[in-house]
């Protein structure tokens, strides 16, 4: 049976999500943003104030931001990952064995999301924040998961097939089981990733090594790429499988 959606509710959620990544912000620009009636988007503010995930930001009348009640709601969710869970002592050892950051990275909508960062304690080091979004182009995230969709689900990430450059790195992923992206999407920053699979060979996240460039010459990427590689083998459930779209 279809079950009719709530476009009420979407569009709260389009206006939670609006609001956060432009705060503060006034109902206007909020309209003008979602391209969305004026009147339907002050409804949907007053309704995520009344909540409290919104609240009007000190100093800025009639524009809003968030309150601390999104990161009480996404702390429930990250203690409840079993992922999560059940990586954070690989994690710590693939960070101290590395001496680099290192993070765990999971598929979301058109994009990849930093949902645990263990950082080096090294005094140069790279320092994401958790929800940090990670690029679906050019980054070792995306070229250690995307081997391992589908080719329908590589589309829907990109937004287009993958071209012949794009499946050139795939099979280069697939035959040394990690990913480099060498300053490819922030200048002198270097992550090495490598994926978790399941047992049907779906990925479900990603092990990514973060680090100054300077410290991850190509020389030490393979070495580096080997634990990281391990460590996503240990949290696999399954064995690296060959992608079907590859």
């Amino acid at each position: 049976m279809s079950v009719k959606r709530s476009q009420s509710a979407a569009r709260v959620l389009a206006v939670l999500e609006c609001v956060a990544r432009h705060q503060p912000i006034g109902v206007s620009e909020l309209a003008r943003t979602l391209e969305a009636d004026k009147s339907a988007v002050q409804r949907a503010v007053m309704t995520l104030a009344d909540s409290g995930w919104i609240r009007l930001a000190a100093g800025t009348p009639g524009k809003w931001q968030l309150t601390a009640h999104i990161l009480a709601v996404a702390h429930m969710g990250h203690a409840s990952n079993d992922l999560r869970q059940r990586a954070r002592s690989a994690l710590e050892a693939l960070r101290d064995a590395s001496g680099e950051t290192v993070l765990l990275v999971v598929p979301d909508i058109a994009r990849f999301v930093v949902i645990d960062a263990l950082e080096s304690r090294n005094m140069l080091r790279t320092v994401p924040q958790l929800g940090l979004a990670v690029p679906v182009r050019r980054s070792a995230t995306s070229r250690a998961v995307l081997p391992y969709m589908t080719r329908e689900q590589q589309k829907e990430l990109l937004g287009e097939p993958p071209d012949p450059r794009l499946l050139a790195e795939f099979a280069n992923t697939l035959k040394r089981g990690y990913s480099v992206s060498d300053g490819d999407v922030i200048a002198g920053s270097t992550n090495i990733a490598a994926p978790i699979l399941e047992l049907d060979g779906r990925p479900v996240g990603a092990v990514v090594v973060s680090g100054p460039s300077e410290r991850l010459p190509p020389q030490r990427q393979r070495k580096v790429g080997a634990m990281v590689l391990q460590t996503a083998r240990n949290l696999s459930r399954g064995a690296p499988l060959l992608a079907a779209a590859v």
